[in-house]
């Protein structure tokens, strides 16, 4: 199974930690957050691995010389996001995927859970992320995301700002898995989008991530929660920094 990290963002609220590196090189508890996915991933025997860089790519690169990654680059990443980094790496789409953002860490039992999914589409989701975001912020509803499931733990709907508390069944995490069987099925898709269009309110290379897999759902693609109880991080701030997980 391949992994795949987007990492191409320069992390601006997290400045100026990320003046002279990308995001995903600000480190926490001593060690770099991509060093600590990576870690991760050998854990669960995740390979190859690819990672999708942009701002200061060469400074990425030169820290992980001594492990053997593949580099994509997304050269527009000051104007896009995550879902057009990951289709800079469209040559790489081709066998089982796990998708990871850059700017999370986390345990290696949630990984292994993803891993050990037998869903075509995947995604790992936080039911206890309510406790994580109270000690982030002070108004967790406002940075939350919705996230409705089906009574068999299939994905509805994510993505939208909740208007309450009720509307969140978990927290997306930014772990997905994908199977090289529905592959091709996702960049036809994509392919097919109007790039003249907005994306919940965004432009086409802007689109969220969430947008995107609600796009596969409602085209049909089932995409299974993995529900996990914390064990994990988002690092958005130099706060984050000094919270466990």
């Amino acid at each position: 199974m391949k992994g795949l990290v987007l990492a191409a963002g320069q992390g601006v609220r997290l400045r100026p930690l990320t003046d002279d590196r990308p995001k995903c090189m600000v480190e926490y508890l001593g060690r770099t957050l991509i060093e600590q996915i990576l870690e991760v991933f050998e854990a669960c025997s995740i390979a190859p691995i690819v990672i999708v860089a942009g701002y200061r790519s060469e400074v990425l690169k030169e820290h992980l010389r001594s492990r053997t990654i593949r580099f994509v680059l997304n050269p527009d990443y000051a104007s896009t996001n995550m879902v057009h980094s990951l289709f800079c790496a469209e040559s790489e789409l081709s066998e089982d995927l796990i998708i990871s953002y850059s700017d999370i860490v986390y345990k290696p039992e949630v990984l292994k859970r993803l891993v050990d999914s037998t869903a075509d589409l995947a995604i790992t989701i936080d039911t206890e992320w309510r406790s994580l975001w109270e000690r982030r912020m002070e108004d967790p509803l406002k940075d939350a995301e919705t996230l409705e499931l089906d009574e068999n733990g299939l994905v509805l709907d994510l993505g939208r700002k909740p208007r309450s508390f009720d509307e969140i069944q978990g927290q997306y995490m930014g772990l997905i898995k994908i199977s090289a069987k529905i592959l091709p099925r996702a960049l036809e898709l994509y392919r097919s989008l109007d790039r003249t269009a907005t994306y919940d309110g965004k432009p086409f290379k802007q689109m969220f991530m969430t947008t995107f897999l609600r796009i596969l759902i409602d085209s049909g693609i089932p995409c299974q929660s993995v529900p996990v109880q914390g064990g994990w991080l988002e690092v958005d701030a130099p706060s984050d920094l000094l919270l466990g997980y």
